[in-house]
């Protein structure tokens, strides 16, 4: 009986660089993808099986669960993944868009731990939820974001007091600056929020504008998704893997400086950060 690992959101990015790690550890991975393309894509490499996993769906996910517990192999680990990033001020961003944030980034990490605790009980496996930085320090102009993974992090915290005897570990991982496309999508649903809400252009397009810049800057220089992935692999497989993991230097030195920082220096800071004066 070989070992398992499920990885939601395993298209591109950080989802794809841990699929292909874990399969070359010797891991079957269960690949979570929503569309034809992408499962003939993973399933070129050895080792992947992908799964129809829309994380939004549970029927998918109880699908899922089922294909996975008849497969014959022990799931090991659950990598919750699959994310979005919605961006826009608050004040403009249709509360149905904070909903389908929440709905994938939130509520679809939790769906998907659920139907698949059972089987990580008996192997006594491990959880990773794959947040950020913005689960720990809130920025703006991508609130919707920040408030599902700080969310995302509160409910980790909180499955690792529960779970706490059952075997089972719980870890978050908090990558920095990441190459990876969700942020070139969010920047899409920046130009159509603008189109459908012309106020916010007055009050705020400079602002985005400075993000979208910020963006670019920061994908060219963000870290591989590879690296993150072996950081995924140390948390499945250490013996004390630990609650929290920072990846990146910009996320590990902002998270310890900037959560002990008065509130209002650290909303300066960061609006200097992110090119506001």
């Amino acid at each position: 009986m070989k070992d398992a690992i499920l990885v939601t959101g395993a298209s591109t990015g950080i989802g794809y660089a841990i699929s292909a790690l874990l399969a070359s550890e010797g891991y079957t991975v269960f690949a979570g993808v929503r569309n034809t393309a992408d499962s003939e894509r993973l399933g070129a490499i050895p080792g992947v099986a992908p799964l129809q996993l829309d994380v939004t769906d549970a029927e998918q996910i109880r699908d899922a669960a089922h294909a996975v517990h008849g497969s014959g192999e022990q799931l090991r680990g659950v990598v919750n993944n699959a994310g979005i990033a919605v961006p826009g001020p608050l004040e403009f961003l249709p509360v149905d868009e904070l909903r389908r944030q929440f709905e994938v980034n939130f509520f679809g990490a939790i769906g998907v731990t659920q139907a698949f605790l059972p089987m990580l009980r008996a192997s006594k496996g491990r959880i990773v939820f794959i947040s950020s930085v913005s689960g720990q320090i809130a920025s703006a102009f991508v609130g919707a974001y920040s408030s599902s993974k700080f969310a995302l992090e509160a409910a980790a915290d909180v499955l690792r007091m529960e779970l706490r005897g059952s075997g089972v570990g719980i870890s978050v991982v908090q990558p920095g600056n990441v190459d990876t496309p969700i942020w070139q999508k969010g920047r899409g649903q920046k130009d159509s929020l603008l189109a459908r809400a012309p106020q916010a252009r007055e009050y705020y397009e400079k602002h985005l504008n400075a993000l979208a810049s910020l963006s670019e800057s920061q994908k060219r220089s963000g870290i591989d998704p590879a690296v993150v992935a072996r950081v995924v692999l140390h948390a499945l497989t250490a013996k004390k893997p630990r609650a929290r993991y920072a990846v990146g230097a910009p996320a590990g030195w902002m998270r310890r400086i900037f959560t002990a920082l008065p509130e209002h220096v650290r909303d300066r800071m960061l609006m200097r950060r992110m090119g506001f004066e």
